[in-house]
């Protein structure tokens, strides 16, 4: 059986963590599967979105812990790739948070660009409470994304957020009904997708390069040589018609 899903349409593929039985913990086998998958993904010019979920009940309840109970900084590394390597893709990604996202399967959720949660979700960062100090970029991750305190309630405080509070604290862009989770990641996947390939890899590069720049000046500056390169692509010529055919029939 393989330990991850992969089906694709519309332009978006989606990922699924196939282990349910043990709440989708993340293994070396699982790892391999992940980055194969990705591999895969990436060489398919038709996808333009990845959403990333896991076999209910769980998301993905996080390392093996046999696995973690003879780790080394080179065998956490193999287990980090099974995140690590969503984080790196230049691809769009939607993390679809279905259950609980435990320690790095809460960083699998923290390495994509956005995340859904559905009601039921449940974010734990669970390091201390097993004695382990947090791993993976787990902390400048939560950090980054919904601020210190945040991080400080989550890691050292020991509070297991459901999906409602991960939005509330903006951990997730959504908390939505368990049912609707799915469909609400496809929608925005679609619409992501539905742009040039080129466009959202080069645009998503720009805002990720944002974070090393200090002035509305130097954006500027960064964002002109895309932004013109884009203008001699043909989807805008394409599109830019289209737009004014529209204007032209109101």
């Amino acid at each position: 059986m393989s330990l991850v899903i992969l089906e694709r349409s519309n332009g978006v593929a989606t990922l699924t963590l196939n282990n349910p039985a043990e709440r989708n913990t993340m293994t070396g086998e699982m790892v391999s599967d992940i980055k194969q998958a990705m591999d895969e993904i990436e060489a398919d010019l038709s996808v333009g979105a990845i959403i990333v979920t896991g076999a209910a009940p769980a998301f993905c309840a996080g390392a093996n812990l046999g696995n973690l109970a003879e780790a080394d900084g080179e065998s956490l590394g193999k287990i980090y790739e099974g995140f690590l390597r969503i984080a790196r893709t230049p691809l769009p990604t939607i993390a679809a948070v279905n259950g609980a996202a435990v320690g790095a399967g809460m960083n699998l959720a923290l390495c994509c660009d956005l995340r859904i949660a559905a009601h039921r979700a449940k974010f734990d960062t669970r390091f201390l409470q097993i004695g382990l100090h947090p791993g993976g970029g787990h902390t400048w991750m939560l950090r980054h994304i919904a601020g210190p305190q945040a991080t400080m309630a989550a890691v050292i405080f020991g509070e297991i957020l459901d999906g409602r509070e991960a939005e509330r604290v903006g951990l997730v862009w959504r908390c939505v009904p368990d049912e609707e989770l799915m469909s609400t990641a496809r929608v925005l996947a679609e619409r992501a997708a539905s742009a040039p390939r080129e466009l959202i890899i080069t645009t998503k590069r720009t805002i990720n390069e944002m974070s090393l720049v200090s002035t509305h000046t130097e954006a500027i500056a960064r964002e002109l040589e895309p932004q013109v390169w884009s203008t001699r692509q043909p989807w805008f010529a394409e599109r830019l018609a289209a737009l004014q055919n529209r204007i032209k029939k109101v």
